[in-house]
């Protein structure tokens, strides 16, 4: 059990508001010592894990890209485009991401979506304009649009990845249960997962439509 202080470390951190980077650092390094690795051992393993998983230094090259196209006003067009389909309101928007995000998650395809890449520029954007069409928004509202918008995307890839069986969350469950004597194929975690998936997509979409409600009277009230 001492190898779990790592998990202990983490939480501490995050409640002290420490860097996160410096935090899991800490936690990895943490464990690896309690695990009866030495320091070079935990930092070879860093290494090997770094080199194994270069692809992901290339999410950093997404980021000038976006940068670019904002400064190019792509926020604007996306309100622009919102604004003119009366029938678009924010919660009917962050359903149809919502299902899309949960499809591509189950397909595999993580990284095709996220805050970087799609919410901030595009998904939060676009569900503002649309709250803006139900009525007048004040800074605690339209902050609350932004935070939805980042929450389904939470909800739709954390439910919607472990439907693919090949995806690093259910290839760790397998061999976690595997070193301790039971034996589960990965397929068969998947298809578990599709209940839970659906589950979420009902209940998170419940909370986006009461949410849309809630926009509407407000917007009715002014």
């Amino acid at each position: 059990m001492l190898p779990l202080i790592g998990v202990g470390v983490i939480v501490l951190g995050f409640a002290l508001r420490f860097n996160p980077l410096l935090v899991v650092v800490c936690a990895a390094m943490a464990s690896g010592l309690a695990a009866g690795l030495g320091p070079l051992e935990v930092l070879a393993a860093f290494g090997k894990a770094f080199n194994q998983n270069r692809y992901v230094s290339i999410a950093w090259l997404i980021l000038p890209a976006i940068g670019v196209l904002e400064r190019s006003g792509l926020q604007e067009r996306a309100r622009m485009a919102i604004k003119s389909l009366k029938a678009a309101t924010a919660g009917r928007i962050l359903v149809v991401y919502l299902l899309l995000r949960q499809l591509t998650a189950a397909m595999g395809l993580i990284s095709i979506a996220g805050h970087a890449q799609t919410v901030r520029p595009l998904v939060a954007p676009m569900a503002e304009a649309a709250a803006e069409n139900q009525g007048e928004l004040d800074d605690a509202t339209r902050d609350k649009v932004k935070a939805m918008s980042a929450g389904t995307d939470n909800v739709g890839v954390f439910f919607g990845e472990d439907v693919f069986m090949a995806i690093g969350s259910i290839l760790l469950i397998v061999g976690f249960l595997d070193q301790n004597g039971l034996v589960v194929e990965p397929l068969h975690l998947s298809v578990w997962a599709i209940p839970t998936a659906i589950c979420a997509f009902l209940v998170h979409g419940a909370r986006l439509l009461l949410f849309d409600r809630k926009l509407s009277r407000r917007g009715a009230k002014s």
